[in-house]
């Protein structure tokens, strides 16, 4: 019984703290590159999440396949417990600036927190030796992919199409849109994500290619931080372009319909 309460805190430590660390970076006020002290904050951060995650998915020794189930079921943890900001206080933030200014920014911050997750996780290539599922690749995975969710449940805000429902069908609803790289479409919350799913498989596949690009950080030497970063950075903006366009498209044939 110890055992498997330890396993639960362990658990929704890791989802907490992937969430804190999403909302910290894409919120981070600095610009340009990232600082020694800034890098060294982000380092502990995901250290933490590390160590969470190392005492929840167990030894070394324990399957891809079987890291992999834990770390889909920490992603749609973690989502309802990100903080997203509404339309009246993006825009209050972004004084003077258009919706489409403002979601530039957005995807350009969040851009820049992705990346520095993966420049960050490079620290962790000096290890001699990593096991089959290392909790360094558990730790960039759930930050970068809580940066993402956070960017696009924001795009849907300031673009007056955010998802409904209680905070968690909310959340399920931008994971989706995560998996399947499209605004939010209403169902079902309790039969979005079941298990077998089709969206579920999408959401397992989406995970799965998050975790093998993290991979990239933990190269050797100083490429890994290099590349880790350069494919984050990418990555992450090309997500958000995605959504950004599918959310213009869809509010320009909502309002030409509405005046026809």
């Amino acid at each position: 019984m110890a055992s498997a309460d330890s396993g639960r805190a362990a658990d929704d430590a890791a989802a907490r703290q992937a969430a804190e660390i999403a909302v910290k970076l894409s919120e981070m006020e600095t610009g340009g590159p990232v600082s020694a002290k800034e890098r060294k904050r982000i380092f502990t951060w995901l250290r933490q999440v590390a160590d969470s995650a190392r005492r929840s998915v167990g030894s070394a020794s324990r399957s891809v396949t079987s890291g992999m189930n834990w770390l889909t079921s920490q992603v749609i943890a973690m989502g309802p417990r990100l903080r997203i900001r509404d339309q009246a206080t993006l825009r209050a933030r972004f004084p003077g600036k258009s919706d489409d200014e403002i979601a530039q920014r957005l995807i350009e911050r969040a851009a820049r927190a992705a990346a520095a997750v993966g420049g960050t996780t490079g620290v962790w290539a000096a290890l001699p030796a990593l096991p089959a599922f290392p909790a360094e690749i558990a730790a960039d995975t759930l930050a970068v992919v809580g940066i993402e969710i956070k960017l696009i449940a924001e795009l849907h805000e300031i673009y007056g199409m955010p998802a409904t429902g209680s905070r968690t069908e909310r959340a399920r609803a931008y994971l989706g849109s995560w998996a399947s790289r499209r605004g939010v479409y209403q169902v079902d919350g309790g039969l979005l994500l079941i298990a077998g799913s089709p969206l579920a498989r999408q959401l397992t596949r989406r995970v799965a290619g998050r975790a093998r690009r993290s991979t990239f950080a933990l190269a050797p030497l100083f490429t890994g931080a290099v590349a880790g970063a350069a494919l984050n950075r990418r990555e992450t903006r090309r997500l958000g372009h995605q959504i950004r366009d599918n959310l213009r498209q869809r509010r320009t044939t909502v309002t030409a319909t509405v005046i026809s």
